[in-house]
Order: structure tokens, then sequence, then C-alpha cells
């Protein structure tokens, strides 16, 4: 009771709850980890509210955990220690679009769904990942870097400027948002690095285990005036990566990614389960999509230019690629699929990922694109040596800047309700994992049961890191037990 009134003091009465179905609710996610209860849930609605609740929560040494969605997938939401859940999600304004220098600057409980919907009538957009659920924050998203459908080198690192609260409640601002008269001084808080160190990093990748972002500014771009659609059924997948290689490096194409058929149909199917179950057993083992653009100026020439290099390329060295305007026994596929790769999910059709049985657990790392088929091969061997059909695993390749690298993504479907298959599904997935990473599989997000296994394994990193954590929250309350202790 006492935590509860202390809080009013805060953000109010009307805003605060210790009600048991308030807490269930931010107990779980979406993933197979274990719940845990928090004490309260408080709704602050700026930045100084934030402040005064860390700071409060930081004398008295009381676990903090910030939530800026709905949606949420790998356990970072769910308050391991107990502690205070911080909702973000009224605190949902876009702060300013600046189209001449692409940029929008926007709070935490911003959703996807808002965020292009606004956009949209400025004629800007914003690089995502493949079809994000509509309710979740592009916040959160970018802090931990979800990797992006949008290839183009200059989208690599779409995060600007920051608000941060700090543990001890302090507001600090990262970049040239740390000037004075910001957000009227004529630096407008686009650039993120400097004077001196780059903070934000430190705040990457986990919202709310370092501190508390409460805006950001993040990159945009015009709408494309031409957009092509072009699609290739896959059989020989590093036939595919090679023709990846090709034509990547050449700054061809801006959306580009590789679905097997399990993951293509959950994306496509109109009906489910019905529609699922025919796509799976019709559509080709791996299907390559990738997206080329005209932007504002001069649109038709850069469609021509890229297309007679695709040509060209297709014609003297990839004869066995068949890239074309649509894909063969889908017509009016590039039509229905163009507008969904630019668009979060819907928020009132069930997540593509969840729509097969009701759950599915993700396991996704980092790697260089020609290695794609010997962790495919790896996968399926992991699945018979589990007793899980290869055949129901989804799978998607996301090239990274020209083909740099590719995070490979697996997904497991399971049925919530089925606990002898969920316990199948966590077995998997730490079986996985664990022969992904002997392998050289590079695990850049470390969720729940695999970030000790990860840690373990980069000792120094892990003592830094721990010094870093140290520094900035002396006392632990920020999120504790998402990191390496």
């Amino acid at each position: 009771m006492r935590i509860k009134s202390e809080l009013e003091k805060f953000v109010g009465k009307e805003h605060v709850s210790d009600n048991l179905n308030d807490r269930t609710k931010y107990s779980r996610d979406f993933s197979l980890l274990p719940p845990g209860m928090p004490e309260a849930v408080v709704w602050p609605a700026s930045s100084e509210e934030v402040s005064k609740v860390v700071k409060w929560c930081n004398e008295n040494q009381i676990p903090v955990v910030p939530v800026s969605s709905k949606v949420h997938f790998y356990g970072c939401t769910i308050p391991k220690e107990g502690g205070i859940v911080v909702d973000l999600s009224r605190m949902n304004k876009i702060l300013e679009i600046d189209t001449d220098n692409r940029f929008v600057r926007f709070e935490p409980g911003v959703t996807w769904s808002q965020l292009t919907t606004e956009l949209k009538k400025k004629g800007m957009r914003v690089v995502m990942p493949l079809m994000p659920p509509g309710e979740r924050s592009p916040l959160t998203d970018t802090l931990e870097r979800e990797v992006i459908t949008n290839i183009v080198y200059d989208y690599g690192e779409p995060m600007q400027s920051v608000e941060v609260v700090w543990p001890t409640g302090e507001i600090f601002r990262c970049g040239s948002a740390s000037v004075n008269g910001f957000p009227e001084s004529k630096s407008r808080g686009a650039n993120p690095s400097g004077p001196g160190l780059d903070f934000y990093r430190f705040i990457q990748s986990a919202q709310g285990t370092m501190g508390i972002v409460t805006w950001m500014s993040m990159k945009i771009e015009s709408i494309p005036k031409i957009d092509k659609i072009y699609f290739a059924p896959v059989n020989d997948l590093s036939y595919a990566i090679e023709f990846l290689y090709r034509v990547l490096p050449r700054r061809i194409g801006q959306e580009c990614l590789l679905l097997n058929n399990v993951d293509f149909a959950a994306i496509i199917a109109e009906q489910m389960p019905e529609d699922f179950d025919t796509l799976c057993a019709k559509l080709p083992p791996w299907t390559l999509i990738l997206v080329i653009s005209g932007l504002l100026r001069r649109p038709e020439e850069k469609i021509a230019y890229e297309e007679s290099f695709l040509n060209q390329v297709l014609k003297q060295e990839f004869p066995n690629m068949a890239l074309t305007d649509n894909l063969p026994g889908f017509p009016g596929l590039g039509k229905k699929l163009m507008p969904m790769l630019r668009s979060p999910w819907p928020s009132d059709v069930p997540y593509w990922k969840m729509r097969v049985k009701g759950g599915c657990q993700n396991l996704f790392f980092i790697t260089k694109p020609n290695k794609a088929e010997m962790f495919m091969e790896i996968m399926e061997f992991v699945a018979a040596r589990n007793g899980y059909p290869a055949a129901e695993i989804g799978s998607y390749i996301q090239p990274i800047e020209h083909n740099r690298a590719c995070q490979i993504e697996f997904d497991f479907f399971y049925n919530p309700e089925d606990e002898a298959e969920k316990a199948l599904i966590a077995t998997l997935y730490r079986d996985a994992a664990i022969t992904m990473m002997n392998e050289g599989a590079f695990f850049t997000r470390p969720y729940g049961e695999l970030g000790p296994i990860i840690y373990d394994r980069a000792a120094n990193y892990t003592m830094a890191l721990k010094r870093v954590k140290k520094v900035f929250d002396p006392k632990n309350i920020m999120n504790p037990g998402n990191l390496c202790f």
C-alpha cells in the first residue's frame, strides 16, 4: 500500500494500480519464460513523471521495468524480481516531423500503426522490420536493433538523438539534443553523436536496462514515386545467395528478403488454417522478394537502370534465377504484398507468427549470407534429434546492408494450451541455439535463457558490461536479471 500511495504523488491516483488483475497483465508476455508479478503498475505521462518515479524507486531500491507497448515476445518486460512496471503507453505523442532533415521525434507509447499513418500524411515513411505488430512500439524495436527489410546501408542505423531517464532519475539528452535551447535550436537533435562519447550506444538493445528512453529521433524517407516488386522461386538456397552477393553490393533494391514456404504462407494466407496448409504445399521451398524503387528525383531513370542491371546479371551469370514481377502460380501476389512490406501488421488480425498455432518461439542470429544453407541443414538435424518436423519450421533470411551480413530467423510454432508441446519447443529452442552458437552463429540480442549461455562465452565483454551497468545503475534497479546478472 505504501508503494501505491507514494507513486500517486508523482502521477495521480488514477494512474497507479496495485490491483491483482492489472498486475497479472504485466506478469508475462508471448515468450516461454516463467511469469513474474510486479507489486504495482504506474502510467506516467511525461519525462518528468518518469524521472520522479525512477528516482524514488532508486532511493528505495525497488526494481523498475518499463513497458512501451502491448506486444512483447522475448521476456524483456517480465518483472523477474517484482518491483514496479512503468507503462509508457500514455506517452504517445509524435513531437515533430521534419521532412527537410528527414527525421521524426516521438515518444515510447507511439505505435507502428500511429507512426506510419502520420508520416504517410506528410509523404514520408520509416523503414521497419518485417511486418511488426501494429500495437508495438517503434521506439522499442529501434532500440532493440530489430533488423529492417530495407538493405540500403543508409538505414542500417535509423536511431538519432534520444532523451533518457537514468536510474538515478536524471534526465539526459544525447548528441546535439543536449545543446541549449533544444528543440528550437538549429541543430534540432538530428545528430546522435557527441560532443564526445556516443552515449546513446549504452542504451541500445535494452529499453530500461541502462535507463528509460522517453523520446527518440529516427530517420525517415520520402515515399517512393515508383515501386516494382520481383519474386524468384528458390530451390537452391546457395544459388540465390550468390545472386544477392552479385546485385546487392551494387546498391540495387530497397526491400529484400528470403522466406521459406511456412513463413510465407503464414503471411499471405487469407483463412487459417485452410489456406495455410494449401499454401505450404504449393509455395516453393524459398521465395526471394526484391523491391526496386524510384524516389523523388528522376524515378523512371533509376528504375530503368536497376532493371537493366538485373536483366544483364540474370542473362549472363544466373540463367536459372527466374526473377519476375509475379510468383508463378500466384497471380496478383505482388499487388497484395507490396503494401504489406511497408505497413505494420493490422492490430485487428492475429499476428502472422501467432496465427499458425497461437504461439511462436523465435530463434534469430547474425551470420554471413554464405553460411545460411549450412545453418538450414543444422536446423533440420536438430529438429530431427528432438522429434520435431523440420517441414513445420518457419525460416526467414534478412540481408543486412547490401548483403554485408544477414539475420537468420527460425520460427517454432506451438499451441499455448499444450504443455507438452511447449516443453518440446523450449527444449528444441535451447538445443538449436547452442548448436548454432557452436557453429559460429552470432547472437547480438541474447534474450531469456540464452543470456547466461552467451555471456559465459564472452568473459571480458561480460565483465566490462557489469562495470558499465554499475556506473549508470549502482543499485541495479533497472530491469534486474535481463543482462548477465
